[in-house]
């Protein structure tokens, strides 16, 4: 029986908070994205031309990295990434169970086996504990993922990395424009992944990005990107040569002028876009506050939070609901809620491939049964947020023990 007062659920028949479904996430372009993208389609390069430079140039001032290179998409930044440390197979990843698939699946990828970790209870970001139980002999890589946006420890994880004579990469496809102690996330392992998918902080539609200090590493992630080969088209074109050789096995993994314009464009709204993630994530903290029954995550101290997510644990043992329950309920509201992430060692794959299994990582799957991921992104107005939170309030509170 729903609380004294309290409004029928729409899930119920009742009257939704909102007519229409907010997503969780979604892109912003503008008039200024267009003619981009428009200038680029009128010139004489659509791919492999200028703007793929300049796009990585301006990327690298951002982040405060020396090289930046651009790729197809985030899990092709992973990829190049693993392969630029030389990992292959026989060697071991160690990866945190909370994340997307993309991150272990580019170990995979290149003949690794991830080795899956826990997380810790009150950020879901790696725990260095369990990270450093899980190094061994065959360890080639720690993989740090800034799950949601929140930069982990790299502090502690580059001295681990450095003890162990292992490398450290990063994960940030959550995280451009965060920052710990004042350093920008890109700039903080030796070789960080960034994605700019249309939920991200910006997007090429799609497409990826990796940063490091190393002119080698970029050199050779450049010559996996097109096929192996150590020279593209342009540089061709401009040495007035027909004459390529292909010095390693890579992939297509190129990104195109105009998805480079457009990022180009994005990237300069990229200070205000994150200034008002963490307006809106103040004003879900501030109503939290009062709703005993769900919990935001815990920040770190001295990081700049950039919110690709803004993620919540329910409280299960004081609701009368489960979290499919609440997550249905909400949808039905009109906020459209997700779920970030089932644990990857859970996944069929993982427990046929490589052994995993249920209690490998019991924080990450405790975690995963009453995580919900509320909308968050730049566009969203000030009554958007009030729906979410208006919504959030009467489900709960319908279902409350």
């Amino acid at each position: 029986m729903a609380c004294k007062g309290s409004q029928d659920l729409a899930v119920d028949g009742g009257s939704p908070v909102r007519k229409t479904m907010l997503l969780y996430g979604h892109q912003w372009i503008d008039d200024e994205d267009v003619a981009a993208v428009v200038a680029v389609l009128r010139s004489d390069w659509l791919s492999t031309g200028p703007k793929v430079a300049e796009f990585e140039k301006a990327f690298a001032q951002t982040v405060r990295a020396k090289e930046a290179v651009a790729v197809s998409n985030g899990t092709a930044a992973l990829h190049a990434a693993m392969f630029a440390a030389g990992i292959g197979p026989g060697d071991e990843v160690i990866v945190p169970a909370m994340t997307f698939a993309a991150t272990a699946n580019a170990a995979a990828f290149l003949g690794a086996t991830p080795v899956f970790v826990d997380v810790h209870p009150d950020t879901l970001l790696i725990d260095l504990t369990s990270a450093e139980k899980a190094i061994t002999p065959l360890t080639k890589a720690i993989v740090a993922v800034d799950y949601a946006g929140q930069p982990c420890d790299y502090d502690s994880l580059n001295a681990l990395a450095a003890q162990h004579g292992v490398t450290l990469l990063a994960d940030a496809c959550h995280a451009l424009g965060a920052s710990d102690r004042g350093k920008p996330v890109g700039a903080l392992a030796a070789l960080s992944a960034f994605s700019f998918h249309p939920v991200k902080h910006i997007t090429t539609g799609e497409g990826g990005m990796i940063t490091t200090e190393d002119p080698n590493l970029a050199a050779k992630m450049r010559v996996f990107r097109n096929h192996g080969i150590g020279t593209d088209h342009r540089e061709r074109t401009v040495q007035g040569s027909w004459f390529y050789e292909m010095v390693d096995l890579g992939y297509n993994y190129r990104l195109t002028d105009l998805q480079c314009a457009l990022g180009l464009s994005q990237l300069r709204k990229l200070p205000r876009w994150v200034a008002r993630r963490q307006e809106i994530a103040h004003a879900y903290d501030s109503a939290l506050s009062s709703l005993p029954t769900v919990r935001p995550l815990a920040v770190r101290p001295d990081v700049s939070h950039s919110y690709h997510l803004y993620v919540v644990r329910l409280q299960i043992e004081e609701i009368r609901a489960t979290r499919a329950q609440v997550f249905a309920a909400l949808r039905a509201e009109g906020i459209g809620v997700n779920v970030h992430y089932i644990p990857v060692h859970l996944h069929p794959f993982y427990r046929t491939r490589f052994g995993t299994h249920p209690g490998l990582c019991p924080v990450a799957e405790a975690a995963y049964e009453r995580l919900l991921t509320l909308p968050m992104f730049p566009a969203m107005t000030d009554q958007d947020v009030n729906d979410v939170i208006r919504a959030l309030e009467k489900v709960l509170e319908h279902h409350v023990t």
